[in-house]
C-alpha cells in the first residue's frame, strides 16, 4: 500500500471486490542527468559492471512518475489501482520519458 491506495500489478486484488472501475491513471515525468553526471556515468561504462549513477536517475524517475501517477489517483476518488505499470521512452539523446499508469478502481473488502 502506497499513500493510503492500494496498488498492484494484476488485474485483482485479493480479499477486495471491485465496486467501481474510474479509468486511466498515469504519472508522467522527464529527467536528465546533468553534463557533470553524464561524464561520470561515461566513464563508469568505461568500466563495465553497475552504473549507480544511472540507477539513481532511473529510480528517481520512476519514484517521481509512481507519485504523480497517485496524485491522478487522489483526484479521481479511488482507493486502489489495478494492473499498473511502467513504461519508458528515451524523449532524446540524454533525456527519458518515465510513465507509470493503470486502472483507477473503488474496492470494498470482502
Amino acid at each position: 500500500m502506497v499513500d493510503n491506495k492500494l496498488i498492484t500489478t494484476s488485474n485483482a486484488l485479493e480479499g477486495y471486490r471491485i465496486t467501481k472501475q474510474l479509468g486511466l491513471v498515469r504519472g508522467i515525468t522527464v529527467r536528465s542527468r546533468s553534463a557533470i553526471g553524464n561524464i561520470a556515468g561515461g566513464f563508469m561504462t568505461l568500466f563495465g559492471g553497475r552504473s549507480t549513477i544511472y540507477t539513481q536517475l532511473c529510480e528517481t524517475a520512476r519514484e517521481e512518475a509512481l507519485q504523480l501517477m497517485i496524485q491522478h489517483g487522489n483526484e479521481m476518488d479511488c482507493n486502489a489501482i489495478i494492473n499498473m505499470r511502467y513504461d519508458a521512452n528515451e524523449v532524446m539523446n540524454g533525456v527519458t520519458e518515465v510513465l507509470a499508469y493503470g486502472t483507477a478502481v473503488v474496492v470494498e473488502k470482502i
